[in-house]
């Protein structure tokens, strides 16, 4: 047990001060250990990435195509030799583990064969020992009144749905802020007498599915214009629904499968064959209004009379009320359960028709509350009502193959953790619990705090994706959220960072974070200089800003004040930019006469300092008043006079910041012109506007609405930037704009001509992006949600005009990971002719890197080493002998990487930035030496001026640089990016640069380094045949021997053959059609001569 402790330090983890009783049950698997030093003996454990190189050169040939087979004393003699260290007695037993078949010789592919197999299985071992770390439980602020009864995660938008008894559904973002409420209702039962019992979401045709307690199950769409419309209504079914689940194939989105569990015992399910184009049939005398909701008889099902779908149940549970129930495409079975002793999982197997059912039933004392199933494992969880977890194979009833003990009270929930091979399990007593699977221990214990209630209902859900577990407890809902795994990692701050700036004046990185701390770090050093506390209590500090002459910071926090301070601590004023209310505020914009604050509102609150005459500052009527549909998250401002605002819905309004008034709307779907009210001549040029102008703005404000319904927020403008060194733009006609937004997607606008000039994905499948630019506009840096930075080069990328939109991205220069959380804000800054790029992060860190190929820092890093340039020796990469040593290689370095995370050695107590970025000089002064040389060698004419600019470069090197240069070497291909921005800061300053005490004239020749020699004199070529015999190859045939051509028919007439309905429906389809049709016609038949007869 002191082993199994050891292992899992944190296996107590209470979010409570309560003191909670251990199991003793865990004493009785003492065999049962974890072993912190397991396989670490082994000799294949302890090679390192040389090791293997040298080993595999041992097997290489002199020809590629030949395979050296090595006998066992070969095999030990040489590995002996050639490692250097090992005994014979540890290489034996390494052959012996590679030889299984006994062959008595081994090559190079089973070597490294046993060594993935075994490297596999050493990760797969660490992740299922990893203990996640989690954040404080937090509840979230909802509106539902009634107990929640599921929430549900939608992939394609990104959203979170929860639904509560009373038919309250809530809509959540990605970021679990409560979008929209809305209430859904059946027509036949009044709400008071309505009940939700379940909701599934039906992915791949974009509807939800909802049961209710009138034995109906509505079917709702997502992609509607309206209010989640009901587009289909299930009724007539015998019992009422509890339980649902709904399965799709991914190869073949058309298959799919809705079961469902009722309260009479019995498991049903539709067996859709062609979901992608309707759910249901609609028949031939409904109205052809695709709003109107279609209600199909459960009668109608069971007789087969829907071709597209069919129907599959069985009563096995006798009564019982069935409390889950899902369909698992690996065992091609339905599995459900109740909490009856008799047939408490029932798996229904599908036979070979498809139509029948094979059961299987486990019986289990008491009864279950749950299960789950974990297809690479092949296990069955059940959560049981007799405080036992227990594991059990699908094929074998008998008995379980593990049970996990260690509830004190009723499990309710359990949930696999798959990528780790992991186990939650919850109990009615509200504990947490996590188990290694492996080793069937409890190696996480958490105890959730929630108010005492006789009469509670609790829900438990694992979001595996984004790593959050959902309690909920009656209608409130609590979130766990899982802490990326940091290890050692250095912090910045004590809690997660919201913004970074950089002050020029102070040559200072200042950032705030979530716990109202503001600190300043010296660029040089990475020293903290100085730390504020507390500046807004304890709310959240969200964005903050410098003024124009960078002496003043302004916070701008959650508790919806901007304060304003100085750099020795003291608040000046404090500006009520909320009006006493909690808001959000995404951004300060500070210009020279006014302040301008936006994020939680359609308008702009705005600040005029001359008016600062009292500590608390109220805001002023903003003159433009309100001109967008969603809330404004971001500003820029391109002087003289120009504002551009963006917010959530897409849009981008542009203003005069002279009057105060809106001109333009941008969107990636529309522009339009905006006429104010204020003007009297636009109101004249608005009456004598043409029809077709009123045409085009009838089409702009459709285009808007249409748009306005998207609440997804795919188009949401997160930031904005303009190019302001790009001055000849009004000429040349290119981008001044630049947007990034939640979709991972940067668009350049034109905003003189009001034109979208280029979009590119920069990052993909991430939600929102953040960026900034340095001020020559030559660099673009983005930032994600994964922590990935990227740095462009958008120094010549939409510079003029172009008649069609740019989709291509510009060129990417380089990409990495500093953070292991979002990066919440990114700024650019110059140091000794360096460019810096500083990111702030949830992950409590501010780092900072540049455009050359090393390692980010860490503000913050006091006593740990300055980070070295890494990358392959040349000696460590395996040639290309195929994939498997390429994955020999993966393992190995990430193995690598982790053990060096914690084995860090102390160096220095602060970074030199200087120093620190010649760390890329250093590595490429080798190639740029050789290849230099090679270039004399090759090229007598080379230009003084070059060979001065590389010494230049070269002498920017310190004496301690150059002594503690790496023998790293990069291919030529690699580019050094700084200092191509040195080399760039170096032309703008001097054209002609002395070297020698001579003065360069300036090339006149772009060929002037090009070294020419005679060419050599080609051998005489023989004629081919076809010149040498024409006849033979250009005689023409006789025309009798050709074959004659068809002539085609016209398009008229093949036409309707293309789209004739026989080749676009199946058969049964119009069969059943054409009979409803004669139907109709007899009916209206009969109906006639009835009339007739009644006339006469």
């Amino acid at each position: 047990m002191a082993e199994v402790k050891r292992r899992y330090p944190d296996a107590a983890l209470k979010l409570n001060m309560g003191p909670q009783p251990e199991p003793t049950c865990l004493e009785e698997k003492e065999s049962v250990t974890v072993s912190e030093d397991y396989g670490t003996s082994l000799l294949e454990n302890r090679l390192c990435v040389e090791d293997f190189v040298k080993i595999q050169q041992v097997f290489e040939s002199q020809d590629p195509r030949q395979t050296t087979y090595m006998p066992r004393e070969e095999f030990i003699q040489k590995m002996t030799e050639t490692v250097g260290w090992g005994t014979k007695e540890e290489f034996g037993a390494l052959f012996d583990k590679v030889d299984v078949a006994r062959d008595g010789f081994i090559d190079w592919d089973k070597l490294t064969s046993f060594l993935l197999l075994s490297l596999y299985e050493r990760d797969e071992r660490a992740k299922a020992t990893v203990v996640p770390q989690w954040k404080d439980l937090e509840f979230l602020p909802g509106k539902h009144k009634d107990t929640i009864q599921e929430v549900v995660f939608l992939k394609s938008s990104n959203r979170y749905l929860t639904v509560s008894k009373e038919g309250l559904l809530g809509i959540w973002g990605e970021n679990l802020k409560l979008q929209e409420a809305r209430l859904l209702t059946s027509d036949v039962t009044k709400l008071k007498h309505l009940w939700v019992t379940s909701l599934v979401s039906l992915e791949n045709v974009n509807k939800i599915a909802v049961a209710f307690t009138s034995k109906e199950i509505c079917f709702y769409d997502l992609l509607s214009k309206e209010e989640f419309p009901c587009q289909y209504k299930l009724q007539g079914l015998k019992g009422t629904p509890i339980c649902m689940d709904y399965w799709y194939d991914p190869l073949d989105p058309k298959e799919s499968i809705l079961s469902f569990g009722d309260i009479t015992g019995k498991v049903q399910a539709i067996a859709f064959t062609a979901a992608m184009i309707s759910l249901f049939e609609r028949p031939s005398n409904t109205r052809d209004d695709e709003d109107s909701t279609m209600t199909i008889e459960w009668a109608e099902l069971l007789s087969g009379s829907h071709k597209c779908c069919h129907i599959l149940q069985h009563t096995f549970h006798h009564g019982d009320w069935v409390r889950q129930v899902t369909y698992n495409a690996s065992l091609d079975a339905f599995i459900s359960s109740t909490t009856s002793s008799t047939n408490t999982v029932v798996l229904a197997w599908r036979e070979k028709s498809r139509k029948l059912l094979k059961m299987t039933s486990f019986n289990i004392a008491q009864g279950i509350h749950a299960f789950d199933y974990h297809s690479r494992l092949n296990l069955i969880a059940t959560a049981g009502v007799d405080n036992k977890v227990c594991l059990w194979n699908p094929y074998v009833i008998s008995k379980p193959v593990g049970v996990l003990w260690g509830h004190s009270a009723s499990v309710i929930a359990v949930q696999f953790f798959a990528e780790r091979k992991q186990l939650f399990s919850f109990s009615r007593d509200k504990v947490l619990r996590l188990w290694d699977i492996q080793h069937q221990l409890s190696i996480q214990r958490i105890a959730c705090s929630f108010p005492n209630s006789q009469d509670s209902r609790y829900l438990f859900r694992f979001d595996e994706t984004h790593g959050r577990v959902f309690i909920s407890f009656n209608n409130q809902l609590a979130l766990l959220a899982m802490k990326n795994e940091t290890s050692q990692r250095v912090k910045s701050h004590a809690k997660g960072v919201t913004c970074v700036l950089y002050s020029s004046l102070l040559k200072q990185v200042i950032s705030s974070d979530v716990g109202s701390t503001v600190s300043f770090w010296m660029i040089e050093t990475g020293q903290k200089t100085k730390q504020f506390s507390g500046c807004h209590g304890n709310a959240e500090i969200s964005t903050m800003a410098l003024d124009a002459n960078e002496t003043r910071l302004l916070t701008g926090s959650t508790d919806g004040s901007v304060k304003m301070w100085d750099f020795n601590g003291y608040c000046h004023h404090t500006l009520n930019a909320g009006r006493d209310g909690v808001v959000d505020i995404s951004q300060i914009l500070v210009l020279r006469k006014i302040i301008l604050v936006v994020g939680w509102e359609r308008a702009v609150t705005v600040f005029r300092p001359q008016n600062f005459n009292q500590f608390s500052i109220q805001s002023e009527e903003w003159k433009g008043g309100i001109h967008h549909q969603d809330d404004i998250l971001c500003a820029a401002f391109l002087p003289p006079q120009t504002l551009a605002t963006g917010s959530y819905d897409g849009e981008i309004v542009l203003w005069n910041i002279s009057t105060e008034n809106a001109h333009h709307v941008l969107h990636p779907g529309y522009q339009r012109q905006i006429t104010s009210k204020f003007e009297p001549e636009a109101q004249k040029h608005n009456v004598k506007r043409s029809c077709s102008e009123h045409y085009l703005a009838e089409q702009a404000t459709l285009a808007a609405q249409n748009i306005e319904f998207d609440t997804e927020g795919n188009n949401a403008v997160m930031k904005l930037c303009f190019l302001e060194a790009r001055r000849n733009n009004a000429v040349t006609g290119g981008a001044n704009l630049v947007s990034c937004g939640a979709s991972g997607y940067v668009r350049f606008w034109d905003t003189l001509n009001k034109e979208l000039l280029a979009e590119f994905l920069a990052h993909a499948g991430v939600g929102s992006i953040t960026m900034c630019t340095d001020k020559q506009n030559q660099y673009l840096a983005t930032g994600d949600t994964d922590g990935c930075l990227k740095i462009w080069d958008i120094e010549d990328y939409c510079i003029n005009a172009l008649e069609n939109k740019i989709t291509q991205s510009p060129t990417l220069l380089r990409s990495l990971q500093p953070h292991e959380d979002h990066i919440s804000s990114l700024q650019m800054c110059e140091s000794h002719g360096h460019l810096i790029i500083i990111s702030s992060s949830a992950d409590c860190s501010v780092c900072v890197t540049g455009l050359c190929n090393v390692p980010a820092l860490i503000f913050g890093q006091q006593g740990q080493e300055v980070p070295r340039s890494q990358g392959p020796k040349p000696s460590m990469c395996f040639p290309s002998r195929g994939g498997k040593s390429k994955m020999l290689m993966f393992y190995f370095l990430r193995f690598l990487s982790l053990e060096q995370e914690g084995t860090k050695s102390i160096m220095a107590t602060h970074w030199d930035i200087e120093n620190y970025f010649s760390l890329s000089k250093r590595d490429s002064s080798l190639i740029e030496s050789k290849s230099q040389e090679k270039r004399r060698k090759m090229n007598p004419l080379f230009s003084k001026e070059e060979s001065c600019l590389d010494s230049t470069e070269d002498s920017l090197l310190t004496e301690e640089n150059q002594d503690n240069s790496t023998s790293i070497v990069r291919s030529s291909e690699e580019i050094n990016f700084s200092l191509k921005y040195k080399k760039t800061n170096i032309y703008k300053k001097k054209t002609y640069k002395p070297c020698y005490h001579e003065i360069i004239q300036k090339p006149t020749s772009p060929f002037r380094s090009l070294g020419l020699s005679t060419l050599k004199e080609l051998p005489e070529v023989n004629q081919p045949e076809f010149l040498l015999d024409p006849d033979k190859y250009f005689k023409e045939k006789p025309k009798e021997d050709e074959p004659q051509i068809q002539e085609l028919h016209l398009l008229s007439e093949t036409l309707k053959a293309v789209f004739d309905e026989k080749n676009l429906f199946p058969k049964e389809i119009l069969d059943h059609e054409r009979q409803d049709k004669q139907l109709c016609q007899e009916t209206s038949g009969e109906v006639k001569i009835k009339r007739n007869k009644k006339q006469l």
